[in-house]
């Protein structure tokens, strides 16, 4: 493998769905209410894609520094344990990737809310807080991933921030309804890191982190998987008798064979290898839902 190799690698190009989900759903409801801006869209994707791909630098580093991804290792490679990339090689990607999400997102919130300072201060800060919460889920002395907080921090950024945030700056609007919709893609992009946690549950088991698996053990990790699935589409369903208005709103069930699918290949692979490739199929997945759920809407 090539240096070049190694950093597409690092980076986890599969988990970059999820970047895109929530602002893609928050997107399309702003244009459910024709209030959509293409330039906001643009610079909204492009800051949360290197925010996920920093995230995704610090996990790695994270893991190889305080042991979870160690020898014992059974999911895909990761390249500061490999030796592909120095801790230190590592650790200058960070910081870049970090600078380029806080200038993308500087410039995203001077187009958005141009005139409104103390909004923009608020944003501001989700944004700086978004930055910490990707670096220090795996990295630095108290990572919050280790203590099994990843979930809440995934459903809360992923979906509540992500969502709502995305769709106020297109419209400097909120409604209280679209919570359900930011709480689909929270808890579908918690079944993701929930596919990840139980893939590599013993040797997470055995580095001290404590993910809610590990907590709880894996057969109970798969009914907490199962209600994850359920619950993301239990809130788009209630958010769709809510509003109502056209059949095309209820597009986004295509997407519930494939996640009938992912909820069973969780409760019935058991080894890492057999469960790792379940981990992209669900990422695609939440993807899938935010494109049928945003384009029935589009139908209205």
């Amino acid at each position: 493998m090539n240096k070049f190799q190694a950093w597409i690698m690092a980076a986890r190009p599969r988990t970059l769905p999820l970047a895109l989900a929530s602002i893609s759903m928050g997107a399309f409801l702003a244009a459910a209410v024709d209030l959509f801006n293409w330039q906001i869209f643009l610079l909204s994707a492009l800051t949360t894609t290197f925010l996920q791909i920093l995230s995704n630098f610090a996990n790695d580093y994270g893991d190889s520094i305080h042991g979870a991804d160690s020898d014992l290792r059974e999911g895909p490679a990761r390249a500061v344990q490999s030796g592909y990339i120095s801790p230190l090689a590592m650790k200058k990607a960070m910081f870049i990737f970090g600078f380029l999400s806080f200038a993308c997102g500087v410039y995203l919130l001077l187009i958005a809310l141009p005139s409104n300072q103390l909004l923009l201060l608020i944003f501001l800060l989700l944004g700086l807080a978004a930055i910490f919460a990707a670096i220090t889920y795996t990295s630095g002395s108290k990572p919050y991933g280790y203590a099994g907080l990843g979930d809440i921090s995934v459903l809360i950024f992923f979906g509540l921030v992500g969502v709502l945030g995305s769709f106020y700056l297109h419209t400097q609007k909120l409604q209280w309804d679209y919570l359900l919709p930011a709480l689909s893609c929270g808890l579908f992009s918690t079944a993701v890191l929930n596919v990840n946690n139980i893939r590599d549950i013993r040797t997470d088991e055995l580095a001290g982190k404590k993910s809610i698996p590990v907590r709880i053990g894996r057969r109970k990790a798969i009914t907490y998987h199962w209600l994850l699935l359920l619950a993301g589409i239990g809130c788009s369903l209630v958010y769709v008798i809510i509003n109502f208005e056209s059949w095309w709103q209820f597009l986004f069930l295509l997407s519930l064979p494939l996640l009938i699918k992912n909820g069973r290949a969780v409760q019935q692979k058991t080894s890492s290898s057999e469960l790792d490739p379940y981990l992209k199929q669900m990422a695609l997945t939440t993807l899938l839902y935010v494109l049928t759920f945003g384009i029935g809407h589009l139908f209205v």
